[in-house]
């Protein structure tokens, strides 16, 4: 049996279907369906698509996601036919919310879609997160302060780009700059415009074809404490960042 023939057969008797009223509705016999929800044979691209739009289950989750493992109103459809699995919640019903590791953050961008690497991750519950999903980013380097490293950043998925709220923070997903926080702009064509709080690095336009996934700023999750010297330390570094970023200016229109 393959996880398709188990996800048909689940599908099926979930609407309480006999496999030849189904496959009347697939124009095809009885026999050659059985063979597919018995596993003894694979059905054709053509076949599978018209038993994606029957079952109303996208193909990557007919053939790659055991889907008796989860309840399908819950399921988050996106694009790219691609799928983020559904909320989970623990034995309170406090959402589980999957951790990134920082080590293992350039892992996520060949992991997000598949639904084997996401249930691999650790995850914690926070009882005052709900409606949503959520996940814990690593915050990484200095364009944020004051969430320094050992800082996780928890999102919430953002479903459309229309929900962006001007100079409301986000973790997005990107193919060439990996994992970012930034704080969005403005959205123009093709691209969104998004900023550091760090006045030291510039505005970063990205284009909408190399985002794979927006998650809004929820809470914040410190792992080190800052010590009280940490702080005008930071205000001392802030300044001399911006008057080298003023220098630089001024450098560019002497030349």
């Amino acid at each position: 049996m393959s996880v398709l023939s188990d996800n048909m057969r689940f599908l099926r008797t979930q609407r309480e279907l006999s496999q030849q009223k189904v496959a009347d509705h697939l124009f095809i016999t009885r026999g050659r369906y059985s063979k597919y929800e018995d596993g003894s044979s694979e059905p054709p691209i053509e076949i599978l698509l018209r038993i994606s739009k029957f079952f109303g289950i996208s193909i990557d989750l007919m053939v790659s996601v055991d889907i008796r493992k989860y309840p399908l109103e819950e399921m988050l459809n996106l694009p790219e036919n691609r799928v983020l699995l559904p909320i989970k919640v623990d034995g309170e019903g406090n959402n589980q919310i999957e951790i990134i590791p920082q080590k293992a953050s350039m892992g996520y961008l060949n992991g997000y879609s598949d639904p084997e690497y996401i249930e691999s991750l650790q995850t914690i519950s926070l009882p005052f997160l709900r409606n949503g999903k959520f996940r814990a980013f690593p915050a990484d380097g200095d364009s944020m302060p004051p969430y320094k490293d050992g800082t996780f950043i928890v999102g919430k998925y953002v479903e459309n780009l229309a929900d962006l709220k001007t100079d409301k923070t986000y973790v997005f997903i990107t193919t060439n700059d990996g994992i970012i926080y930034k704080r969005f702009q403005f959205h123009e064509g093709n691209f969104i415009c998004v900023k550091s709080d760090n006045s030291f690095y510039e505005p970063l336009k990205i284009p909408l074809s190399d985002v794979k996934e927006i998650w809004e700023f929820a809470c914040s999750i410190n792992t080190q404490e800052y010590d009280p010297d940490e702080f005008s330390g930071q205000n001392v570094k802030d300044m001399f960042l911006e008057l080298k970023k003023d220098i630089g200016k001024i450098e560019k229109k002497l030349i």
